[in-house]
């Protein structure tokens, strides 16, 4: 059962550490049920699944104003700037901001909204070419205007979000961690200004989370353990 599992992970994991649950190409019954369990962070990939599952819950709100007041919604999938009104008012957290066109239209909106948005860099360490992300050099480029010039007053960096290379090889899972971490790390020391807001490190997922905690994830994002294989 899904609750038996979020207890299990609760139980596992470092107090240090947040359990990011990833509810894509799941139904909102299992969001419901994680919940009930304890779980409080819930992730989505696709603009119109994180939508519909607000819409569901705002109905639900009409008859219990109350209902899962506390939950918070992360988006970690691939955002197009064209999708930002579907995601963008309605999540704490982006995950997955992976290219300077969609940070700099995350600025905008931001700016045409009155919102300072929470983001989360992802850089691009793993072997696959089809992974999104920045360079170290990229990030730390931006972070140097974030700091220098004030170039985005209406985003909050909050840390690195990464993946490993799909693959069985624990060593090939440990480097592409170590790389995410060594990034993580430069940008507190570089940006000392930015340390307080600059916690999170996002890396770690069903198959792999044990190892990232070993390298200082703060947050790992499980999906298909919670709430089994689907889509």
């Amino acid at each position: 059962m899904i609750s038996n599992i979020i207890n299990k992970l609760y139980s596992e994991l470092p107090s240090t550490v947040k359990l990011v649950a990833v509810s894509k190409f799941h139904p909102f019954e299992a969001i419901e049920e994680a919940y009930g369990a304890g779980q409080r962070i819930f992730a989505e990939s696709r603009p119109q699944e994180l939508l519909s599952k607000v819409k569901r819950l705002e109905e639900l709100r009409q008859e219990c104003p109350e209902y899962m007041s506390d939950i918070k919604w992360h988006f970690i999938g691939h955002l197009q700037t064209n999708k930002l009104k579907m995601v963008l008012p309605y999540v704490s957290l982006v995950q997955s901001v992976d290219s300077q066109r969609l940070l700099d239209a995350i600025q905008n909106w931001g700016a045409a909204n009155g919102r300072v948005v929470d983001v989360l860099l992802e850089p691009h360490v793993a072997a696959e070419d089809t992974k999104q992300g920045f360079s170290p050099d990229e990030i730390y480029d931006i972070l140097g205007r974030a700091v220098g010039t004030n170039a985005y007053s209406h985003i909050r960096f909050h840390g690195i979000m990464g993946m490993a290379t799909f693959t069985d090889d624990q060593t090939v899972i440990r480097s592409d961690f170590s790389a995410l971490r060594n990034i993580f790390e430069t940008c507190r020391k570089k940006f000392p200004t930015l340390s307080q807001d600059f916690t999170e490190l996002s890396i770690g997922m069903s198959d792999d989370y044990p190892i990232a905690i070993e390298y200082g994830s703060t947050m790992v994002r499980i999906g298909s353990m919670i709430f089994g294989v689907r889509g």
